[in-house]
């Protein structure tokens, strides 16, 4: 399963770029505000990095704005993938992309019906919001876990990217129910290499060593 970071802070993106866990990045409006930088001059940055894959959300809400932003962000960089919203109109704006040649992640997917429509009209990625179902008293990891099987079904090309990630069991659930990819938070992602009885080994292993003589 490929790991994504999703922030568009370029230091959290180039720290996990070079411990070499990362496989791409996910993006979107509320993230990319909290940098105070200009839209694309953020994201050319990022994808400078060498990051392979780089979803950048439109946010126009009817098919003619979506194509025209789409279009826009696909030229930005090769690494872009388009963001588009699991809607009508965000429907018909992805089969006209994809044909295009475009690759679109269709995002805010809560349920397997929509991911269902998403890869018909050939979106690359399906991103189900996992925490946030979680949030509505539903078990979000069920959603993924539908949609897997789905695909595999019908052979459907299209990747399922777990979204709203909040720890580190999501990944291992997302990991276990087959989905390609997660994409989570620095902080959940800086947890993941880390465990309490790697920490207590690695000290006594250290202080084992300083009683070995030396010289």
């Amino acid at each position: 399963m490929q790991l994504f970071l999703d922030t568009a802070s370029v230091t959290e993106i180039r720290t996990m770029w070079e411990i070499g866990i990362l496989d791409g990045v996910t993006t979107n409006p509320t993230l990319v505000s909290k940098e105070g930088r200009k839209f694309e001059e953020l994201i050319r940055e990022i994808c400078a990095i060498g990051i392979p894959s780089v979803s950048a959300e439109v946010v126009a809400t009817d098919v003619e704005g979506m194509l025209k932003e789409g279009r826009r962000l696909r030229e930005i960089h090769p690494a872009i993938y388009v963001k588009i919203p699991m809607t009508p109109a965000g429907l018909q704006a992805t089969k006209t992309l994809a044909k295009e040649g475009t690759r679109v992640n269709m995002t805010l997917v809560f349920s397997a019906n929509q991911a269902l429509l998403a890869a018909k009209v050939g979106a690359a990625y399906v991103s189900p919001f996992i925490g946030r179902l979680d949030d509505q008293g539903q078990v979000g990891m069920d959603l993924v876990r539908e949609i897997v099987p789905i695909f595999r079904n019908y052979r459907y090309a299209t990747k399922v990217l777990v979204a709203s990630v909040r720890h580190p069991i999501h990944v291992l659930e997302a990991a276990t129910a087959g989905a390609d990819i997660a994409t989570m938070p620095f902080a959940v992602m800086e947890k993941l290499p880390l465990h309490p009885l790697t920490d207590l080994g690695l000290a006594r292993f250290l202080k084992d060593w300083e009683k070995v003589p030396k010289g």
